[in-house]
């Protein structure tokens, strides 16, 4: 059986291509229909002096979505997206469609079209989309692994917050006790990488956050590594080395899912090539603070946006100027420690910053990584729990990672959404999952 994506190679053979019909037109003597398989998209022909007159009107019949096998010829077609197009020689249909299908080729609302993702997977835009998600997936174990890391799955419920936050979904254990989906593998993957030198965690997480933003879903998939031994700027070294690994692939393998998606390339090379600028987070507010002066904003900036003061962490329009100022994912580093997480290190020259960091990806992105080196003494670490108001029980097994042969380390964690996102150039994260679950979206 031939696929789409393979009919290149078959130009001037017969063929038989199992396929869905995703539209159709033609009058008198000629039907042509917009085919499918999963793998790519192509238009078949079916002339009536070619074919018996039960398969020209098992043609006409055809609804959309239909699903058909076809037996044809592969003809070499500059104009077609794929240079090919099907000679139709016979077909046979599997199913014809029951009823009117529900996504038409008119223009739809993106409410309507979620309500019907289950069938809008298949269209072009979101197989585009999802294909480039695949691709990214399959990079970040391809990546890992040739940098000699393993997997180290991490467990979803969690008895404590990793953060300190009260973002966290409570589940009841049968009335006994309480758990909490967990919204990182972080910790569980720090006690990975005392056992095996570098870890990945790869998986699904969970943010409680009342948010209706085109950045944030309630369930999305982080990618977090950790090294031991590492520190702060080795670990700078390897998210660059780690995203412009995932862009150098997505041109590699996706120039068509890409262009079809309307996505302009030449603003992706630059993050391909490596090389991005690191700044401090002192530093990034005088560059927000100068484009406000200068009324040099992005388009989808507000013009009463603020500049941001020295403790105040950063907002969406704060990343969206800093994304625009540069041409390539852009690190921020050494933000204020008492805005930033518990197990953060400080920094030795000035404990009032904490060594890590936050990636900003161009073009109103925002915030693709975050990552730190970790603290590894136990008395600080100690303290610091104390200091959040976090059940020191909840941590013993954590705070054993630092009792016995603690050493420097470091990790980062990367959402998967937002990278597809900015990599596909699509407007909200919602359609760089298969099913977004969302505050106001629990179906399909």
């Amino acid at each position: 059986m031939t696929r789409i994506r393979d009919l290149q190679a078959h130009i001037g053979q017969t063929v038989t291509l199992d396929a869905w019909l995703t539209d159709k037109s033609g009058k008198g003597k000629i039907q042509f229909l917009k085919l499918r398989d999963g793998s790519g998209f192509v238009q078949a022909t079916v002339f009536k002096n070619d074919v018996t007159e039960d398969v020209f009107e098992s043609a006409k019949r055809l609804t959309q979505e239909s699903s058909v096998r076809f037996t044809g010829e592969v003809r070499a077609d500059e104009r077609a997206p794929g240079g090919v197009e099907l000679a139709v020689r016979d077909l046979s249909p599997v199913q014809v469609s029951l009823g009117e299908y529900p996504i038409t080729p008119k223009e739809h609302g993106i409410e309507f079209l979620m309500d019907h993702r289950h069938l809008w997977a298949r269209h072009r835009r979101p197989w585009a989309i999802l294909r480039v998600r695949d691709c990214v997936q399959r990079a970040v174990v391809d990546f890992f692994h040739g940098e000699g890391f393993i997997r180290f799955d991490a467990p979803f419920f969690t008895p404590n917050a990793a953060e300190g936050t009260t973002e966290l979904f409570e589940i009841d254990l049968f009335g006994e006790d309480k758990a909490y989906l967990s919204q990182t593998g972080q910790l569980h993957a720090e006690a990975g990488a005392l056992a095996f030198g570098k870890v990945y965690t790869f998986g699904p997480t969970f943010r409680a956050e009342k948010s209706k933003t085109r950045r944030h879903l309630l369930e999305f998939w982080m990618i977090e590594p950790e090294v031991a031994p590492s520190n702060h700027t080795e670990n700078m070294n390897l998210q660059e080395r780690f995203v412009s690994f995932l862009v150098r692939r997505a041109l590699e393998e996706c120039t068509e899912e890409l262009q079809l998606l309307g996505r302009d390339l030449d603003k992706l090379r630059p993050a391909a090539e490596g090389n991005y600028p690191r700044v401090t987070y002192t530093q990034a507010l005088d560059i927000i603070r100068q484009h406000i002066e200068d009324r040099d904003l992005p388009p989808n900036v507000q013009d009463d946006v603020q500049p941001v003061e020295w403790g105040d962490d950063l907002g969406a329009p704060h990343e969206t100027i800093l994304g625009y100022h540069f041409d390539r994912p852009v690190m921020i580093e050494k933000y204020p420690a008492a805005i930033k997480a518990f197990y953060m290190q400080p920094d030795p020259q000035d404990p009032t910053v904490a060594l890590c960091d936050d990636m900003i990806a161009p073009e109103g992105y925002g915030e693709i990584i975050g990552g730190s080196e970790r603290i590894h003494d136990y008395e600080l670490l100690k303290g610091r729990i104390e200091h959040e108001g976090l059940p020191l029980e909840a941590f013993d097994w954590y705070l054993d990672l630092r009792r016995y042969g603690s050493v420097p380390h470091a990790g980062f964690g990367m959402g998967l959404e937002r990278v597809i996102a900015w990599i596909t150039g699509i407007d909200h994260i919602r359609e760089a999952i298969p099913f977004p679950r969302m505050l106001t979206r629990m179906r399909p």
